[in-house]
């Protein structure tokens, strides 16, 4: 009977979601483009890197692992930039919050929310660094990269009305959120580029 239960509140909960959502173009500026631009391009070049660089016989398969996975998840994000799914979520946990009777009390839960994950954001960013830490010379900087471009799309996700007035500020005409999302992709192209290099002599 719960399992039936939570079936049909979850449809529900889908159902009321989709009401208010339906896929569209999520950033349809030129910085927009761009950024998907720049996150395929950080997929390419770790494709090149994992095909092109010979790797430490001790370090090989992790380091092939880890630039493997890259090139998949610049690959995910470059498509989520510009279907902008996790809106989609956003609409989940808002219909959810109604359901539940806890949407007035919701500016606190993401509060708190985002405390969370950016603590769990550095915490796996520090295990990263740990795994990978006789890679760093050559990982080091793809990594830092990861780590600020999954923080950013993780906080971004939740939607956060201070978080959100935060990084649309604009300075000198450049928002925020271009140069924390931006940064991140920077790391990781300069990082697989200086590789890529080193590989050619």
């Amino acid at each position: 009977m719960e399992t039936l239960l939570f079936g049909h509140e979850s449809r529900s909960i889908i159902a009321c979601a989709l009401a208010s959502w339906s896929p569209k173009i999520g950033d349809p500026t030129v910085m927009g483009w761009l950024t998907v631009v720049a996150y395929l391009l950080c997929a390419l070049i770790a494709g090149r890197v994992l095909t092109a660089v010979t790797f430490p016989a001790q370090t090989a398969r992790r380091e092939q692992l880890f630039w493997g996975a890259l090139m998949f998840l610049m690959l995910a994000l470059a498509i989520n930039k510009q279907l902008d799914l996790q809106s989609f979520l956003t609409a989940i946990g808002r219909c959810d919050a109604k359901a539940q009777g806890w949407y007035g009390e919701r500016r606190l839960i993401q509060r708190e929310f985002i405390f969370v994950l950016l603590g769990l954001i550095l915490l796996s960013g520090a295990v990263l660094f740990h795994v990978m830490r006789r890679t760093l010379p050559r990982t080091g900087l793809p990594l830092l990269g990861l780590v600020l471009v999954a923080g950013f799309v993780l906080v971004r996700a939740v939607s956060f009305h201070h978080v959100d007035d935060l990084i649309n500020t604009r300075a000198l005409g450049i928002r925020m959120n271009w140069v924390l999302e931006l940064s991140g992709l920077v790391l990781i192209f300069w990082g697989a580029w200086r590789l890529l290099r080193k590989e050619s002599g």
